[in-house]
């Protein structure tokens, strides 16, 4: 059965606010998944919804469908969210027979002890639309920080490892690639080195507003990093 997050990732909410600051981060990260969502999208973790106004205004998404297993979160994207379908669990308590045209999932299968089985739980959600998964993880078991238990991650995924687990539960993987190669360092450097267990909001107003917009604009025009903060992946059952 699908985990939820740990006590520490239910209860802190430092990493939403560090997310509602990021704006550019946002709007970059759904720029990327754009032209992969259409029709019947599915949100899994939508959390307090962050993610979800952005999702919610794209041209091609007809229906949004979300789902979050932390009540406290519930309650609070209920609240800034009134109209838009929310399920408090998670993608096996959704009605049998259901199918999606895409399903996005932001900075969740890392929450997931069971990663194998929530990406098989994914394909059979895609398989009769033939519908996009849109995947977005922690990268680089190396940046690996106290803050990640915080946050009640597992692991971090390497390209090659990633790639492997969504082949190994029949998924083609057309597009996969590294996503912010300046926050590699940044990661290393506050949560590695120096040990850091929070966000300062000045640190993220300034890297999202100053770099990266450069950062992104490079990497999605010119070259993607060898490297990189997270990891993006697009895929389809086979």
């Amino acid at each position: 059965m699908t985990e939820q997050p740990n006590e520490a990732a239910q209860t802190e909410d430092f990493e939403f606010e560090a997310l509602r600051l990021a704006d550019n981060y946002r709007r970059a990260l759904i720029a990327e998944f754009a032209g992969d969502l259409r029709g019947r999208v599915l949100e899994v973790g939508a959390g307090i919804g962050q993610m979800t106004s952005l999702l919610s205004k794209l041209p091609r998404v007809d229906t949004l469908q979300c789902v979050e297993p932390a009540e406290e979160f519930c309650a609070e994207f209920s609240h800034e969210h009134p109209t838009i379908p929310l399920l408090h669990g998670t993608v096996a308590d959704l009605p049998e027979g259901t199918h999606w045209n895409a399903i996005i999932s932001i900075n969740v299968l890392e929450h997931i002890r069971d990663d194998a089985e929530e990406l098989a739980r994914y394909r059979e959600l895609l398989r009769a639309e033939q519908g996009n998964l849109c995947l977005f993880v922690p990268a680089r078991p190396e940046i690996y920080a106290p803050i990640d238990d915080d946050f009640g991650h597992h692991r971090r995924y390497t390209r090659a490892g990633l790639r492997d687990l969504l082949t190994a539960a029949g998924f083609a993987v057309p597009r996969i690639h590294y996503f912010n190669f300046v926050g590699y360092f940044a990661w290393w450097l506050n949560f590695c080195v120096l040990r850091q267990r929070g966000f300062n909001p000045a640190s993220v107003l300034f890297f999202d507003r100053a770099i990266l917009p450069v950062v992104h604009a490079f990497e999605r025009g010119l070259f993607r990093p060898p490297i990189g903060q997270s990891l993006l992946a697009v895929a389809h059952p086979r």
